[in-house]
């Protein structure tokens, strides 16, 4: 059996990006995954391009703020392969502003993709996990939650929020049985963060010790590790593929 041959997982925000490459290494190892995205097109090309390459893999569109649509995804991973061993929540989205122009609206929207989505996955896959007393969930975070960025408080603050729920969750339930444990990427060459504005990806790329961004398959394969019998004694941590932005 693959690395990950025993998981059926559920990957959120897996449309693109970070998400679409931890959903394919996840199907490339052996796991059965279940792909969300909000936009049902984006989650379709995922899961077949799974499949194209002799993956396992259902597509299910959703708000992860959304608590029904969320019962819906892993209601759907169930029917179709039994218990969801691995959860990684990793739905988000950026929005660039001052703080002194942000809007409440815009303010609630990230905490509410980020952190309330967080949240809710890890809640519904939970109580399955504590009755076997077996699984996993990773939570994508952020550098930025460690450390802070420009124009982006209501983002930083919102990955903050998740590496403390990540914290206590692993408290919480690791001698049940279930691993807990983030992963805080560093500016990574995707749409999300091509949507932030040229001067500052210039001036982060400049300040980075590799000088550079990351891949999303760098991501993925740090998300891998973790799902893997490789990281049995990985409780609560934060990892951080970065390009060296954040050091500890």
């Amino acid at each position: 059996m693959s690395r990950l041959g025993h998981h059926v997982a559920v990957v959120t925000g897996a449309g693109a990006g970070i998400g679409r490459a931890i959903a394919e290494r996840l199907a490339a190892e052996g796991a059965k995954v279940a792909v969300n995205d909000l936009d049902p097109d984006r989650a379709r090309a995922t899961a077949a391009i799974i499949e194209s390459a002799a993956g396992t893999a259902i597509s299910l569109p959703g708000d992860v703020a959304n608590e029904a649509d969320i019962d819906a995804l892993f209601s759907a991973a169930e029917a179709a392969w039994g218990r969801v061993t691995l959860v990684v929540n990793n739905a988000g989205t950026v929005h660039q502003a001052k703080v002194e122009d942000l809007s409440v609206d815009d303010f609630d929207r990230m905490v509410a993709v980020h952190l309330r989505g967080t949240f809710l996955g890890a809640r519904r896959g939970l109580n399955p996990m504590l009755a076997a007393g077996d699984g996993i969930i990773v939570n994508i975070a952020s550098q930025l939650g460690q450390i802070g960025g420009v124009e982006l408080a209501h983002y930083s603050a919102a990955k903050a929020g998740i590496i403390g729920f990540t914290k206590s969750l692993a408290r919480e339930v690791a001698d049940r049985g279930v691993r807990v444990n983030a992963v805080a990427p560093g500016p990574i060459n995707t749409d999300l963060v091509m949507a932030i504005s040229e001067d500052w990806r210039k001036a982060k790329a400049a300040g980075l010790p590799l000088g550079r961004f990351g891949e999303p398959e760098d991501v993925a394969a740090t998300v891998a590790f973790l799902a893997s019998n490789d990281a049995k004694i990985y409780v609560g941590q934060t990892l951080g593929p970065n390009s060296g932005d954040v050091m500890l």
